[in-house]
């Protein structure tokens, strides 16, 4: 009997110590997910309790802390111009949780992150409070401001990135929020705002730069124009240009610009005048694949960013032949964020390098010492050199004597591509323009959801104009 016993005792001690074991495995290799994880009440509490880090714009910190009356809660969350910033930095709310940067680098604001333990002994060991690190943004105040004030009262977004490195430089969208309302203490006041913004139809909250996907519409003739240059075509090809196309096993019609004539444009001609019947046959030509590998190469399928997590930009499968020639002019099922645009135009512009995007540039301590730093990566070889060289002459011409004339901007060479996106909802037209200046290594998308009489390359010189 006292064998048995003694057997059962062992095995549950035995059990006893695994469960131990797990629990502290467990802990020891998920710190940095519990502390992140917004339903901890615990670690909430002591949060809201504790100095969280500044993010910068520049030397500016956007978003601080103040210290409040209001026990047991130390500090709020500030926000400094709010709407111009929130679709970068997100909200940090008791009740709500976090998002965007306050999310992402929750644990480097609390001075939790792995990197941080050295600095988080020695303040233990010199008895101070935890500090939490520096955010540093890329985000350039100038241009950042300019691209909120041409967008002014109207729904889209603006992307505008340093294509040599993958530094964002402005990230803006249109309408937006300001965080402080859902940081507020006031916890029935915070309510009220998330419910405003929530049931907004207007989506406020929406960030149209990085989350959102819409029709590139003609834009993505530089994803076909890049394809066709890799598979035999040349800038003086000549392609059929029927000023209308009834598109195959279909009753439905593709008419083109008035412009583009009746009978054959080059390849060049097509892309500066914006012919839909040209990059349709391209299309067909092409085949799916091809113009799929494409896509992929310039990010196409992929999220964006290892600090941005912008959703994924698609290319749909499956095409029958009309669908296939809609696709040629960045329609039927074609969706893009305006990041992944810039990023297109970016990648021809550095002669066909794809870099990662990104949005901080580094973590630092309340002394300065730097905690991390983000080198520029390469994503991938989109274009052979010499074919992204013919495609920057092609997207200049758009600008010097095409559809994209309204984005010269003085003292700048400006090169790109203009686009209209025709949406199911209620008719209303996209209106895009994606390009480059190669002085100041600058891609911008500037996207309008509801143009308001506005056309999206007219924004440009304001905007390029700040970039210096």
């Amino acid at each position: 009997m006292n064998r048995s016993i003694r057997g059962v005792a062992v095995v549950v001690l035995l059990m006893f110590l695994a469960l131990m074991a797990n629990i502290t495995i467990g802990y020891m290799t998920r710190t940095d997910e519990l502390i992140n994880d917004p339903r901890n009440s615990r670690v909430r509490d002591e949060q809201f309790g504790a100095e969280r880090g500044p993010i910068l714009v520049g030397n500016t910190p956007i978003v601080s802390n103040v210290a409040t009356d209001t026990r047991p809660y130390a500090y709020q969350r500030t926000y400094l111009d709010g709407p111009l910033y929130a679709p970068i930095t997100g909200y940090y709310s008791y009740l709500y949780g976090r998002s965007k940067l306050e999310q992402q680098y929750n644990a480097e604001l609390t001075g939790q992150a792995d990197s941080q333990f050295t600095q988080r002994i020695f303040e233990t060991l010199s008895g101070k409070q935890p500090s939490g690190g520096v955010i540093q943004t890329t985000i350039r105040p100038q241009v950042q401001q300019a691209a909120w004030e041409a967008l002014g009262r109207r729904t889209g977004a603006v992307v505008a990135l340093d294509y040599t490195t993958g530094e964002i430089i402005a990230w803006v969208s249109s309408p937006s929020y300001d965080p402080s309302e859902l940081s507020a203490l006031d916890f029935d006041a915070t309510a009220q705002s998330w419910n405003s913004l929530v049931s907004n139809p207007a989506n406020p909250m929406s960030d149209r730069a990085t989350q959102e996907a819409y029709p590139p519409g003609s834009t993505f003739k530089m994803v076909v124009a890049a394809a066709a240059l890799a598979n035999g075509y040349a800038p003086d090809t000549m392609i059929d240009t029927p000023a209308q196309m009834q598109l195959p096993e279909s009753t439905a019609v593709l008419p083109n610009q008035s412009n583009c004539g009746d009978t054959q444009k080059s390849l060049d001609e097509a892309f500066t005048l914006s012919c839909n019947t040209t990059f349709a046959n391209v299309a067909m030509s092409l085949g799916e694949k091809k113009i799929a590998d494409q896509a992929a190469a310039f990010g196409f399928g992929a999220g964006l960013g290892s600090d941005i997590n912008s959703a994924a930009s698609t290319y749909p499968s499956g095409l029958s032949s009309a669908q296939l020639a809609m696709s040629g002019i960045g329609q039927f099922d074609v969706a893009a964020t305006p990041l992944q645009m810039a990023m297109v135009a970016g990648a021809i512009a550095n002669d066909g390098v794809v870099m990662e995007p990104y949005v901080v540039s580094q973590v630092r301590t309340t002394n300065e010492s730097v905690v991390s730093k983000h080198s520029p990566t390469k994503m991938s070889q989109a274009m052979d050199a010499n074919n992204a060289k013919a495609l920057q002459q092609m997207m200049g011409h758009v600008v010097t004597q095409g559809t994209g004339t309204a984005a010269q901007t003085q003292g700048l060479t400006i090169a790109g591509k203009t686009g209209t996106a025709e949406t199911s909802a209620g008719g209303v037209s996209h209106s895009w323009f994606v390009g480059y200046s190669p002085e100041n290594h600058v891609a911008i998308t500037i996207f309008l959801a509801d143009p308001q009489g506005a056309v999206a390359a007219g924004l440009t010189p304001h905007i390029m104009g700040a970039v210096g």
